[in-house]
C-alpha cells in the first residue's frame, strides 16, 4: 500500500513540475514576441483546423510536411493529450503550443505563401496565425 502512495504522490508531483514548466515557458514566449491572446487564438479555431486542412490535402507541397499535419491532425482528434485538458490553462495551452510549433515548422519549409494561399478567414485572423506561429506578416 506504501509503494502506491508514493507512486501516486510522484505522478502527482511530476504533473506539477511540467505544469509549471509550460507555465514558464508561455510567459517568456510571451514577452519575447506579441503573440495573439488565447481568446483571440479559440475565435480563429475554426478557420485554423480548416488551414491545416487544406495544407494537409496540398499535393503540392512536400511529404514530409503534408504527413507533419496529418499527424497534428490525428493528435488534435485524439482524445488522449500529453497533458490532459481538464488541468486549468495548461491542459489547453499544450495543444496551442503543438498547433504554433507545427505551423512554424510548415511554414518554414513550405513557405509562409502556403499559408496565404489556404487560410479560409479575414486577413487580421491570419495575421494572428502568423503571429502565433513566428513568422512576421
Amino acid at each position: 500500500m506504501e509503494i502506491a502512495w508514493q507512486v501516486l504522490i510522484g505522478a502527482g508531483l511530476g504533473l506539477v513540475a511540467v505544469w509549471l514548466v509550460l507555465i514558464v515557458a508561455l510567459l517568456l514566449a510571451g514577452r519575447r514576441y506579441e503573440r495573439p491572446g488565447l481568446g483571440e487564438m479559440l475565435r480563429l479555431l475554426p478557420d485554423l483546423l480548416r488551414l491545416l486542412r487544406r495544407l494537409a490535402a496540398d499535393a503540392g507541397l512536400p511529404r514530409g510536411v503534408r504527413v507533419r499535419l496529418w499527424l497534428l491532425l490525428a493528435y488534435l482528434a485524439v482524445p488522449i493529450d500529453l497533458i490532459p485538458d481538464f488541468i486549468p490553462v495548461v491542459g489547453y495551452a499544450d495543444d496551442a503550443i503543438i498547433v504554433a510549433l507545427a505551423l512554424r515548422s510548415v511554414a518554414r519549409r513550405a513557405g509562409p505563401q502556403a499559408l496565404h494561399r489556404h487560410w479560409p478567414g479575414s486577413p487580421a485572423g491570419l495575421a494572428a496565425v502568423l503571429r502565433a506561429a513566428g513568422i512576421r506578416s
